[in-house]
Formats: structure tokens, C-alpha cells, sequence
């Protein structure tokens, strides 16, 4: 580091401290981030090592004062700095967990107090939701005064299946963190959602305890033992750290962290010693040292902008020559949008040079050009349906590319789901991420351009998460789901208004498959068969009639091979005519729709409430008091479980 740059450095921090909040975000703290980045030395009192409560302004609740200020630690990109601040000392090197702090208090073995780590000194209390967080014990063992710190998170299978679910980019979450964030802002009236994001408490110290445990491995293995989840962590000394390190930063690099990081922690073994420490700025001196990797960059060529359509906006990516970055060959990055473009200076295709990143070892981004000429071009049309485009500008002030068209698919991504799902034509390998790049680049359009991705083989395997191996195990996925869609499965993709499994049940069951095709072309109506009603028969025939729709469904008629199936004259199996509601986890069947469907093979009804309809409430937990069970002792309805339903309805 030059005394140019520390001089700089000094005087950013002395201002920045003087000024107020509205400085934050500003040039002068994104100046002094760059150069903290570029030397990978951070002062003691600077304001970006100040704990941001950004993502906590909208966690509502009863702001408390912490027993025991949550500062921050120093952080360094040098691990020779990690050696000299373990001295001589024995030092635990664990992770930085990428969620929000959160303090646990317990008294008489009973959880007290949970609250955020707020702005160090005060947090918010979030005490309601103890029983939605996974890992917080309700009750220990220990029966004195306990004081633990640890880190909320949510895994990254469990951040990509719920964002699965969400089809606008506008709505979905950027990151696990921010999911993590906006999950402890919800109210006590939203403790299910809570559970069903999975959000899990990992301790990373023990604060205070009653007992004398001078060790901290020690103190981490007592909270193992008290029934809490605790982080990772391996003792070495100012020797070993090199090596420990890098093993631990392979380990980031192979995939195999299912909990986001953003770094690795050291801390000192004897706590007594680490307490002595003072305290500079926001940091505990000896509470213990961030390391932050470097970010390996490299000089690349861009040889293609391509354009991405997404729900709502259309989104540049960088297509550059290969590069290795932290072990991986990396050739695509986001460039976010226009304004973000304009800012890099991206220029001609071949002529501009880009330099490009891995942030956090995990996200490829390019983050400068050094060499340009000209400037990009716009595309006319959208790569998904080749609709006219135009620039709009965001509250923010962000300029971004749009499609005009509201019915392109790139809009209509949940029925592209729906195709794909198990319950429709079933091709394994689809998530909504993928089928939102897909589309976004034009490989599909329509429902049967999904039996067509052999033509872009190519293209996916240099996709992101994608190779060669993975590629061919989606391709075979879509021959399994061309050869082996059965007409009901079928007709539910088609995404046919108030035409589920059921409805298309009944209608092959009625008419038969080619039958059901014969009926549809000759205009009959379907009011009368099996009950379906007027209502849905009339959303048939207005799909039928669309012109888009027959010729997608013809299409996928010669692309697919639907077995013939008879219409069922009588109905025979162990559940007829009986109605059953399916409640809980299962455990004897592979899911609750493999359950219904064996009960709706075996002649019988499943519905989603209780009521005097309702023959059966199937719930494991059959001495539950859920609004379910009430509902069904309330009416007399028997309540089984899965073992009970077997024992009398049989299984396949």
C-alpha cells in the first residue's frame, strides 16, 4: 500500500465519520470500499467496517439493548495479517456465515430472548418466532445464566426451490441473505412461512455462561452437546493457517458449502486472554479476525452481448473467452442492465476488453473494461418472441430493456412450470431458473419447442451449472417425458383453464384417448361427463378455439407419443366412492401426490378441506390439535394414519 493511498484512505474515513447517514452509498464510500479492496487493508475506525442495520430497517418489533454489545470484527484479505494476530497463540478458524446475527438468552434452561444484532447495542426482539427457527433449542439442560450468538441462514437448496416458485424477477429474492432478512421481518401471523423457509440458527460463540470453559472449542463442543447447530471449525496456530486456509477455501470453490459464506473467521482459543482486548472503533481487538478472499480477476475479450427476457425486464449478458477464475472456466456474466453497461463503458463485440471476477469465489461479474471501442448495440426485438422492445427507466434511475408484448412467453414462465412438473409431462432437470434462461434466450417459445432443445445442445452445455454430463441428462429427460406422458398427465400440462388432474382424469376416463381428441374437434360438450359441469366444459371449448393453442396441440401430438387409453365403464378398487383429506408429512408413500394418486386410482376422491363430505382425515400426527383435526372430531369423521389407511385400503 502506498502513503498516497493511506493518505487518501485517512482523510475518506475522517469525513466520512464527520458527515451524516446521507454519505452512505455515496461516491466518497464507494471510493473508499474500492481502494479497502484493491490494498486489502481496512482502517480501524472505517465507516464500512460500521455494523449496517440497512437490512434490518424493516424488521417490525420492540427494540431491546443487548446485555453484551455485538461488535464487529476487523477484517483483512492477507492471511500474513491472520498469522500476525495469532501470534504465538492457538486459533480456531471457522466461517463467516452469510445471514443475519442473532442473540439467543437463556435462564433456567428455558429460552428468554431472542433478538437481532441491530445496530450492536440495541436489537430487535423476535422472540415469537423461536419456534419457526430451526436449531434454537426451547429448552437446555443448563440451568444458569446462557448467552449465545450465532447466524440465521438459509441454505442455498432451500433459497433456490422457494425462489422456483416465485416467476417475476421483479419479486424474487437477489441472494439467501436478503431472503433470510425479509423472512425475520414477517409478523407472528406468518410463523408457517417462517417454517416453510427453513431458516436455520447456527451458533458461532457462546457469549456468556455461568460455568468457567476457558476454551472456546471447548465452549463450542458444550453447545453441540446442549442440542444446538454450531459452525464448522478446525484448531491450528500461525503456522498451520496458510495450509488451513486454503483447504478450507477449496472447499468454497468445490460447491460444497450449502450454507452461504462470505469468508472465514479466526479466534483465539483461551477466551480469557481474547477478552483482554479493547476496543477500536466497532471491533473487539482480540474478539477475533475476518479474513475476506481475494477476488482473482482476469483480462478477457467480450465477444457477445446476449440478451436474456425475463418476466419483466430483458437482461444483458457478457459472453466473453474462457477464463479460469478460482479453479472454474468462467465465459458468461450478468450486466445487469443498460445503466450498468454505460457505467462499465461496454463498447463493439471483439473490441472491447473486460475485466472479470468471481465474487465470493461463487458469482462470475465484470467489474471493469480496459479497452473499448464504439459502443454495444440494442437489440430491435426480443430474443423470446421477437416482439419490438423499448428502454424504461425504474424509480431508481436505471435504465433497463423491455418487450412490449404482454403475452411473450418469457411472461408466462408458471405454465411453462406447470408443463415440465411432475404432475405434467415430467421433465426432471427444469427448475423455473433454468426455464426462465431458456426461455429468455430464445431456445423455447412454445410447449413444443421443449422436445426440440437437441438443437441447442451446444449453447446449454456452456450455460451456467450446466456441462456436458448435465446436458445430456436433460435431453434424455425430455425423450423419457415425449415417450412416456400418459394422456391425463398430458392434458394437465396443458395448462387448460380449471382443467387440473382431476378434471382431465374424468375426461379420459369418460371419453378414452384419441376419443377425448375426436370430441374436442368435434365441438361436444362436456358439461355432463362425470359431473365436470358447463363452467369447465366451456373453458375446453374457448382454449380449443384459440388458433395459438390448436397448433401447439397438434404439434405436441406429433412430437410426443400419448398412449391410447379406453374409456373406464366401471370404476373398481379399494377407496370407491369415499372421499379422503391428506394432511402432513408421509412416510409409507413417496409424497402426498403419489398418495393421491393411489386413491384416486383406486376409485376414490381427495380433497383439501374437511367436511361433512369427507369420509377420512389421513394425518400421522393423529392426536394433533390442527384446525384439521379439530374440524374432523368436531364432525366425527375417523382420523387415520398412513399405516391405518394401508391396513384397511391396501398399497400398490
Amino acid at each position: 500500500m502506498t502513503e498516497l493511498e493511506r493518505n487518501r484512505m485517512e482523510e475518506m474515513v475522517r469525513r466520512l465519520n464527520e458527515a451524516s447517514e446521507a454519505y452512505y452509498g455515496g461516491a466518497l464510500f464507494d471510493e473508499l470500499t474500492r481502494l479497502e479492496e484493491e490494498t486489502g487493508v481496512v482502517l480501524p475506525d472505517s465507516p464500512t467496517q460500521k455494523v449496517n442495520t440497512a437490512s434490518e430497517d424493516n424488521i417490525a418489533g420492540e427494540k431491546e439493548t443487548h446485555e453484551y454489545p455485538a461488535l464487529s470484527l476487523a477484517k483483512t484479505k492477507k492471511v500474513e495479517d491472520l498469522q500476525e494476530w495469532a501470534g504465538d497463540r492457538p486459533v480456531w478458524l471457522s466461517w463467516k456465515l452469510d445471514g443475519l446475527t442473532l442473540v439467543l438468552t437463556y435462564d433456567g434452561g428455558k429460552l428468554g430472548r431472542i433478538l437481532t444484532r441491530g445496530n450492536g447495542s440495541v436489537g430487535t426482539n423476535i422472540t415469537f418466532m423461536k419456534t419457526a427457527i430451526r436449531g434454537i433449542p426451547a429448552e437446555i439442560e443448563e440451568q444458569g445464566h446462557l448467552v449465545v450468538r450465532g447466524e440465521a441462514t438459509i441454505s442455498y437448496p432451500d433459497f433456490e426451490k422457494l425462489n422456483e416458485t416465485v416467476s417475476d424477477p421483479a419479486e424474487r429474492f437477489a441472494n439467501p441473505r436478503n431472503l433470510a432478512s425479509g423472512t425475520l421481518a414477517l409478523d407472528a401471523k406468518r410463523l408457517d412461512e417462517v417454517r416453510q423457509r427453513r431458516v436455520t440458527f447456527n451458533a458461532f460463540t457462546l457469549v456468556h455462561t455461568d460455568r468457567e470453559i476457558v476454551s472456546w472449542g471447548e465452549q463450542m463442543d458444550w453447545l453441540d452437546r446442549l442440542g444446538f447447530i454450531t459452525v464448522d471449525r478446525e484448531l491450528t496456530d500461525a503456522a498451520g493457517l496458510p495450509a488451513t486456509v486454503e483447504k478450507w477455501t477449496r472447499r468454497v470453490e468445490s460447491g460444497e458449502m450449502q450454507i452461504p459464506v462470505d469468508g472465514l473467521v479466526i479466534c483465539y482459543d483461551d477466551t480469557v486472554y481474547a477478552a483482554t482486548g479493547s476496543v477500536t472503533g466497532h471491533h473487539a481487538t482480540r474478539a477475533g479476525y475476518a479474513f475476506k478472499w481475494q477476488d482473482e480477476s482476469a483480462l478477457t475479450t467480450l465477444r457477445e452481448v446476449e440478451w436474456s427476457c425475463g418476466a419483466t425486464v430483458i437482461t444483458p449478458i457478457a459472453i466473453f473467452d474462457p477464463v479460469q477464475l478460482e479453479g472454474t472456466t468462467v465465459s458468461r456474466a450478468s450486466l445487469v442492465n443498460l445503466s450498468e453497461m454505460d457505467r462499465l463503458g461496454i463498447g463493439e463485440n471483439g473490441k472491447t476488453e473486460i475485466e472479470v471476477i468471481k465474487s465470493n469465489k461463487i458469482i462470475p461479474k465484470v467489474v471493469g473494461v480496459t479497452r473499448a471501442i464504439g459502443k454495444y448495440t440494442l437489440p430491435e426485438h426480443c430474443p423470446a418472441c421477437e416482439a419490438p422492445v423499448s428502454i424504461a427507466t425504474g424509480p431508481s434511475g436505471a435504465r433497463t430493456l423491455k418487450c412490449d408484448n404482454p403475452d411473450c412467453p418469457a411472461k408466462n414462465l408458471k405454465k411453462f412450470e406447470r408443463f415440465v412438473s411432475k404432475s405434467g409431462a415430467d421433465i426432471d432437470g427444469l427448475s423455473i431458473e433454468t426455464l426462465r434462461d431458456f426461455v429468455g434466450f430464445g431456445f423455447i417459445h412454445s410447449f413444443a419447442d421443449l422436445y426440440r432443445l437437441d438443437r441447442y445442445a451446444g449453447q446449454i452445455q456452456e450455460l451456467e451449472g450446466f456441462g456436458k454430463r448435465s446436458c445430456e441428462n436433460l435431453l434424455a429427460a425430455v425423450e423419457k417425458s415425449r415417450a412416456g406422458t400418459d394422456a391425463v398427465h398430458f392434458l394437465n400440462a396443458l395448462s387448460i383453464p380449471q382443467i387440473g388432474l382431476d378434471a382431465a382424469r374424468k375426461l379420459v376416463d369418460a371419453c378414452g384417448w384419441p376419443g377425448f381428441v375426436r370430441a374436442l374437434e368435434e365441438g361436444r360438450d362436456f358439461a355432463a361427463l362425470n359431473g365436470l359441469g358447463p363452467e369447465r366444459s366451456a373453458c375446453i371449448g374457448r382454449w380449443y378455439a384459440d388458433e395459438k393453442n390448436r397448433s401447439v396441440f397438434y404439434e405436441l401430438l406429433e412430437l410426443m407419443r400419448i398412449p391410447e387409453a379406453e374409456p373406464v365403464t366401471e370404476v373398481k378398487g379399494s377407496c370407491v366412492g369415499l372421499t379422503f383429506v391428506i394432511t402432513g408429512d408421509v412416510h409409507r408413500f413417496k409424497n402426498r401426490d403419489a398418495f393421491k394418486a393411489y386413491v384416486e386410482a383406486n376409485g376414490g376422491k381427495v380433497a383439501g378441506s374437511v367436511s361433512k363430505k369427507t369420509d377420512y382425515l389421513v394425518n400421522n400426527d393423529v392426536a394433533s390439535t390442527s384446525s384439521k383435526n379439530l374440524k374432523a372430531r368436531e364432525l366425527g369423521i375417523p382420523i387415520l394414519s398412513e399405516d391405518d389407511f394401508i391396513a384397511r385400503f391396501g398399497r400398490d
